[in-house]
């Protein structure tokens, strides 16, 4: 929180079924869940774990990350999300810095490549019509056989 509050951003916990025992201060809002298809297009930034899903909807919605991985696979999507520019990390959990995590939220929210280069790929990944193109392949499969 320490680390937050000093980026003058505002910010949104998502709790789960962690909720948070301390005060929270005037910028910090909670709430167990909403759906990142709803929620993460009316971010700035997306700070996050690197789960494949919740990866997945950043890039849905266009918004650039940050990725604070705890496990499993978590580390590699970090990777490859600041490979392709639209993220910084991994910033494992574990072993995060508090100047760390402020670099990162100012680099990725005041840093305009990673903004733009965020909304192509959410504009490419609508674009592609993914799911419907998933669909096709399997039912091509599914009569070839």
């Amino acid at each position: 929180m320490q680390a937050l509050e000093q980026t003058g951003q505002r910010f949104l916990l998502v709790s789960g079924w962690f909720k948070t025992a301390r005060t929270l201060p005037e910028s910090f809002f909670e709430i167990e869940s909403a759906p990142h298809d709803w929620l993460f297009p009316q971010m700035a930034a997306i700070v996050h774990h690197g789960g494949a899903g919740t990866t997945a909807a950043t890039l849905r919605a266009g918004k650039a990350a940050v990725i604070c991985p705890l496990v499993a696979d978590q580390p590699f999507w970090a990777r490859l999300m600041t490979r392709i520019g639209v993220a910084l990390g991994p910033f494992p959990l574990r072993s995060l810095k508090t100047a760390q995590l402020i670099e990162a939220i100012l680099r990725v929210t005041t840093e305009p490549t990673f903004a733009q280069r965020a909304a192509e790929l959410g504009e490419r990944i609508h674009s592609e019509q993914g799911a419907v193109q998933a669909a096709d392949l399997i039912e091509r499969y599914l009569h070839s056989s």
